[in-house]
């Protein structure tokens, strides 16, 4: 068919190596989470909450880096790894629901960078405010489209610069760390230790914090999305790890020295980005400023491999021919048409921030909870994989045993993940699940075939249903973002 023309990769299309498909999953979630790291967390915790919650999320998110690693081992002919899994573990529209939905949250988590770029900004240009004025919503949309018109220009250029941007970013994380234990105050630090101002159980505690540890780590599937690309596929599972290990350590770090520098009451109403009200506070103004520039730059990189994640989950997918068949049309290398609905994704999700009442949180909320339902079932399809010993055949008992406590520990990681979000964000999410299922019609319509088979008719009503509760609760005001 001619269209097929268009999907097949270019003759020397980009492939990557080992160090720069680490870049990519350490550069995809080293972003705009790590900077509000401190506030988020004094919001919900004090220093013993804080402990518990990195390492119940340390744990839950190396058990689902464990299974990308071993999907991309035993399923090494799927690409762009969490929209294929729920597609070949549970069928076509549970698959389109789920590249949908991480597409999405990609998406909608670019919006948060350039909330938390005019935010910071707005320390010192008053009219940008916290990233939610007019003046901000305009700067924001000028540059959703010069990273758009940047990406177009090849992928090849887009990951180099990515992984300098990488090594570029994090040293100011780490300049933070150091200078907070050097200026540590142990008093400071035993006083947040329980988290006595807050009524709530320390269960409670812990759970309020879900959501934000599952947004820093969002990207610890970066390299399996980027599959295709490896000059070896067993450095797909090995940059999973590593990138994961890396960001782990100074996420936790991050979090925790900021207790032994302010009381957590101050740090909770630190506007954000918090960590350069956090170094403010020990150093000086010019440590808002240090901090303001890391976080500029780390954003922005962040937010050229989102850019990247994002459309390379609709070309896949128009390539698998799951998605319409305008979404595979490349030039370069790049997804050009994937790119653009994206772009212009984000700039809905970044006009309907204007209207929430935190524009940060609420972006950053909205994408975790978008992600979840992909992590969900990738994680399920590792269940179904060891349950039904399909690629195990051989397998050594012991590797039988550890796939099963890996697969099913981030299985039920990430169903309380979906329990933390809190049943609100979730409805919410559904009002994005309906009207893009126009693609799913678009795509059988385009190939000839039955819109619906009985089992996809059930769910799509179902996610019709979420959506209308979603729209009735915001508009009789018992949901709110």
């Amino acid at each position: 068919m001619a269209h097929e023309d268009t999907v097949t990769p270019a003759k020397g299309a980009t492939k990557v190596s080992l160090l720069t498909l680490t870049a990519m999953v350490v550069g995809s979630m080293v972003g705009a989470g790590v900077f509000s790291l401190p506030s988020r967390f004094a919001q919900e915790t004090g220093v013993l909450g804080a402990l518990i919650a990195w390492a119940v999320a340390g744990t839950g998110m190396l058990m689902l880096a464990f299974v990308f690693q071993r999907l991309a081992v035993r399923k090494p002919e799927l690409d762009a790894g969490v929209y294929a899994y729920a597609k070949a573990g549970f069928g076509e529209f549970t698959g389109f629901f789920s590249a949908a939905g991480y597409w999405a949250s990609a998406c909608v988590g670019n919006v948060t960078y350039w909330v938390l770029i005019t935010s910071t900004l707005g320390q010192w240009i008053p009219a940008l405010g916290a990233g939610d004025t007019v003046l901000a919503i305009v700067c924001s949309t000028a540059g959703l489209w010069l990273f758009f018109l940047l990406v177009r220009r090849g992928i090849k250029e887009a990951t180099a610069i990515n992984r300098i941007v990488t090594v570029a970013k994090v040293i100011p994380i780490i300049v933070f760390v150091l200078l907070a234990l050097f200026l540590f105050d142990p008093g400071v630090f035993a006083e947040n230790f329980g988290g006595a101002d807050y009524a709530g159980s320390l269960f409670d505690q812990v759970r309020g914090t879900m959501l934000i540890t599952v947004f820093v780590f969002l990207g610890v599937e970066g390299a399996s999305v980027y599959s295709r690309h490896a000059k070896r596929r067993e450095d797909v599972g090995r940059a999973t790890i590593l990138g994961f290990l890396s960001v782990l350590a100074i996420f936790a770090s991050v979090s925790i020295v900021s207790y032994g520098i302010l009381p957590m009451a101050e740090i909770a109403e630190l506007r954000q980005p918090s960590m350069a009200g956090v170094l403010e506070a020990a150093v000086g103004d010019w440590g808002s400023v240090f901090v303001g520039i890391g976080l500029i730059v780390s954003v922005l990189g962040a937010y050229l491999a989102w850019t990247l994640m994002a459309a390379e989950v609709l070309l896949v997918s128009a390539k698998d021919r799951d998605m319409p068949r305008f979404l595979a049309r490349t030039q370069r290398d790049v997804p050009v048409n994937a790119l653009l609905l994206s772009t212009s994704l984000s700039q809905v999700v970044l006009i309907v921030t204007y209207f929430s009442e935190d524009a940060f949180d609420f972006a950053l909320d909205m994408t975790a909870v978008m992600t979840l339902i992909p992590f969900l079932l990738a994680a399920l399809y590792a269940v179904k994989l060891r349950t039904t010993r399909e690629t195990y055949d051989g397998a050594r008992p012991s590797t039988l045993r550890a796939d099963l406590v890996i697969t099913a520990l981030a299985t039920v990681y990430t169903a309380f993940l979906v329990f933390a979000a809190g049943f609100s964000l979730v409805v919410v999410s559904f009002l994005f699940y309906a009207p893009v299922t126009i693609l799913f019609v678009m795509t059988r319509r385009e190939q000839g075939r039955r819109v619906f088979a009985p089992a996809e008719l059930v769910g799509f009503v179902v996610v019709l249903a979420l959506a209308a509760l979603a729209a009735t609760g915001l508009a009789a005001g018992w949901i709110s973002i």
